[in-house]
């Protein structure tokens, strides 16, 4: 099995895995990080989105060989403190329900506010339309998205 040199959340990991293995389950079953779910596994719901340079990236379908030099960032890895404005806003606005999707949903809205610090409602509509949640705390993503927005600019 090949062996791959990864950075995750600012440190240098080192696994060994298939190279067809997906890395979601790098995350999960070799390093302990889960707090990135596995949902659909066919990159339809969000649920294991992490960031890849920045990028959210749905983790399920990404084989760890080709993953090179980019720079991986989980929802650990978004704030040491959990005080990341949009962990903050979710508490303020109570998004949770089951929680599930909660990893998924921050990491998206987190790489649109980087791109979009100043969204209107219908792009922050726009932007988490890909990331489902069963228990349907749309309004509340939209409000928290909206809210940290304002703490972010």
């Amino acid at each position: 099995m090949p062996t791959y040199n990864l950075k995750i959340n600012g440190e240098l990991v080192t696994v060994t895995a298939d190279s067809d293995t997906p890395l979601l389950w790098i995350l999960r079953d070799k390093l302990n990080l889960v707090g990135t779910k596995f949902g659909c596994g066919i990159a339809q719901c969000g649920a294991c989105t992490v960031h890849v340079d920045g990028v959210a990236t749905r983790s399920c379908q990404l084989q760890i060989s080709l993953i090179d030099k980019e720079e991986i960032t989980t929802i650990e890895g978004l704030s040491k403190d959990g005080n990341h404005p949009l962990q903050e806003a979710w508490e303020e606005v109570d998004v949770p329900q089951c929680g599930y999707c909660q990893a998924g949903q921050i990491m998206t809205a987190a790489s649109f506010l980087k791109e979009n610090p100043n969204p209107t409602t219908q792009e922050i509509r726009e932007a988490m339309h890909g990331n489902l949640c069963r228990c349907a705390s749309y309004n509340r993503i939209e409000k928290a998205v909206a809210k940290a927005a304002t703490k972010m600019s």
